[in-house]
């Protein structure tokens, strides 16, 4: 799910995980979570977890990282304590650090270090879905690609899906089977990586484009097109109705929106 900053992508997210309320329905694994009770959808959010864009602000600071991965195994249930230990030491091993660093503390850990826990705590409960909700846009691009390296070795052993949030395309064309474009709150664009990277629909979705980086010093771009209006706001009154974009069907699971 990709778009500039403000268009909605973490409200998404966050009502996808739960987090935050909202109108209209969510399916996950065919199940929609509005017509479930409240034991049947604690089940299902089990299936469902996060990493947030910051891995510090999302690790409690007073609590050991052991502690902290877990903590999802406690809420639910799940092992006696000594399972759960050693659960969380075999995580951590898989995420690349030692058993040893589980009595440390978050503040102790480099960003990237603290990235692969909060990864080790999304994985405890062995979910089917992770919301990665920029994930490594806080960190420095070699430990960027570290970290998504490992998403990818974990998807291939545990068989997890992703919904990776990001507003850099080039990230997301390096991770991404399918691409949701996001533009004022609304889906614009959607197919797979291929369709909607090497033949855009959207204007919107072209200007993502056109505006990552080319890693070649004798390129030479030409000029962005300059907006001749202002720019669109996704601020609505309270109460406002917001004109819903019908997607055109452009074959192959490839939709998008005609038009700005």
């Amino acid at each position: 799910l990709v778009g500039e900053s403000g268009c909605g992508k973490s409200t998404t997210a966050k009502a996808l995980a739960g987090l935050v309320p909202y109108s209209g329905g969510v399916t996950i694994g065919g199940r929609e979570l509005s017509r479930l009770g409240r034991d049947e959808r604690k089940a299902v959010r089990r299936d469902v977890q996060m990493v947030f864009q910051d891995p510090y602000a999302s690790l409690d600071p007073r609590m050991r990282v052991g502690e902290l991965v877990a903590e999802p195994l406690l809420i639910h249930g799940i092992g006696s304590k000594e399972e759960r230990r050693q659960r969380v030491a075999a995580l951590f091993e898989r995420v690349g650090l030692s058993s040893e660093q589980m009595e440390l503390y978050p503040h102790e850990f480099s960003g990237g270090q603290r990235q692969r826990i909060c990864i080790a705590r999304a994985l405890a409960l062995r979910p089917k879905l992770i919301i990665a909700d920029e994930s490594v846009s806080a960190l420095d691009v070699s430990v960027q690609a570290r970290v998504l390296d490992l998403l990818k070795e974990l998807q291939r052993e545990f068989g997890v899906a992703y919904l990776f949030i990001s507003h850099d395309m080039a990230v997301v064309e390096n991770v991404s089977d399918r691409v949701a474009v996001m533009y004022l709150g609304q889906i614009v664009e959607i197919g797979s990586r291929d369709q909607v990277f090497s033949n855009p629909r959207h204007p919107y979705t072209r200007r993502l484009i056109e505006a990552v980086p080319v890693p070649d010093p004798s390129l030479r771009r030409t000029r962005f097109a300059r907006l001749d209006r202002e720019i669109p706001s996704a601020t609505r009154r309270i109460g406002e109705s917001v004109p819903k974009l019908v997607l055109k069907d452009f074959g192959g699971g490839h939709f998008a929106a005609v038009g700005d």
